[in-house]
Formats: C-alpha cells, structure tokens, sequence
C-alpha cells in the first residue's frame, strides 16, 4: 500500500514536473515573440525616423538658401567677376570650373601638380604670364587665389576665342589640351559648332565638361546678377 502511494506521489510529481516545464517553455516562447516583435517595432520606427530625416534633409537642400551655402558656395566671387569683365568670359562659367577643378579649395593640388583654385600646371602659368607680360609673376604665387583666378580666367577666355566662342571645346581644351582637342576635330571631322558631349573621347573629359555645364547653369540660377 504504501510503495503504491509513493509511486502515485512520484508519478504526480513527475507530472507536475512536466507541466512546469511546458509552462516555463511556453512562456520563454512567448517572451522571445514578444522581444522579436519589440524589436522589428523598433527597428520600424528607426526606420521612418531616419526617412523622416532623410526627407527633411532633402527638401531642405532644395531651398535656394542652402543650395547657395553648401553646395555651390560663391567665396571669391569679387575677384571671378572682376577677372571674368577684364577678359571677357562668363563669370558663373568661371565659378562652375573652380567648383568642379577644386571645389573651392586655393590649396589644392593633383597628383598630376595642377595647382591652386583652377588648377592651373606650373609650365602653362609661367606660358600665360608670357601672354599677359607679367613680369612680376613668381611660380609660388599659384596658390594664391586671385592670381590662379586670373591666370585661369585669361586662359578659358583665349580659348573660348580659339574655339569661336565653343563652351564644350573650349572645356575640353582647358582639361586634355588645346592640342588634343585639335586632333579630335581633324580625326572625328568636328567643325565648331561640335555640342556632342558624349562624343569626347576622353571619359574625365566628358565628365569635366558636363559638370562644368551643370555647374555652371546652377551658378546663373542661383547667384545672376545679383549683388550679393
């Protein structure tokens, strides 16, 4: 009698055992569902914050006040303008290739050895300070930025000359050479009405020229001729 009690208690315990486990089982199961749900929920909102944010940012730099700030700032404008009525050329031509030369930087400097805000090589500035008689002209004055503005200015103006006023083969001439982009319209028969971006042959080239354009038109839309 007393074994067959023992072993309905163990049998019970053994039971109750079993039931705890599943308890405790399901109860893991539905914390771990809800701390998988607490995160995807988390990981949601995370999400909308930062499209939210994205959003704003977006649409922030669309107003003409920031896209002036900090995209396409204007710092030397006094001297562009000034050396741009001097030689004759298009000042917001001038401020699109100083963005798209150094973005602005008067210390910048290729791995090629172009120089300065318009990234002028050494051996053509020393050839434009022959042009313009500067006698006073020191190859350690290239990274000061209105000499390279003027030195660069004098040079996209003689060759929107040379190109009869051309925009894309004065551009191209002023980044792979006056003489490069000559070889290209005797070899492709260019005459100089040659638009065709997409046709250079060169791919910085294409690139320059199209960012330059681009930076350009924003320059007109967005500063003109305003005094300010």
């Amino acid at each position: 009698m007393g074994k067959a009690v023992g072993a309905l208690i163990c049998a019970a315990r053994r039971e109750e055992g079993a039931c705890m486990a599943e308890d405790n089982d399901f109860y893991r199961r539905v914390r771990q569902r809800r701390q998988e749900t607490n995160r995807r929920f988390a990981a949601f909102f995370l999400g909308v914050v930062i499209l939210c944010m994205a959003f704003s940012f977006f649409f922030a730099m669309q107003s003409e006040s920031m896209q002036r700030q900090y995209i396409y700032p204007y710092p030397y404008r006094s001297v562009v303008e000034h050396y741009a009525a001097k030689y004759k050329v298009d000042s917001s031509l001038v401020a699109g290739m100083i963005l798209s030369e150094s973005k602005f930087q008067s210390g910048a400097k290729s791995h090629r050895g172009a120089v300065g805000l318009m990234q002028l090589m050494p051996e053509t500035a020393l050839w434009i300070s022959e042009q313009i008689d500067d006698q006073e002209y020191n190859p350690g004055e290239l990274h000061e930025p209105q000499k390279n503005i003027e030195y660069g200015t004098w040079y996209i103006a003689s060759l929107e000359k040379e190109f009869e006023g051309n925009d894309v083969l004065a551009l191209a001439a002023y980044n792979a050479g006056r003489g490069n982009v000559h070889d290209w319209m005797e070899e492709n028969h260019w005459g100089m009405d040659f638009r065709e971006v997409s046709a250079i042959p060169y791919e910085e080239t294409r690139a320059y020229v199209m960012s330059v354009l681009k930076n350009r038109q924003k320059y007109l839309e967005l500063y003109g001729d305003r005094e300010d």
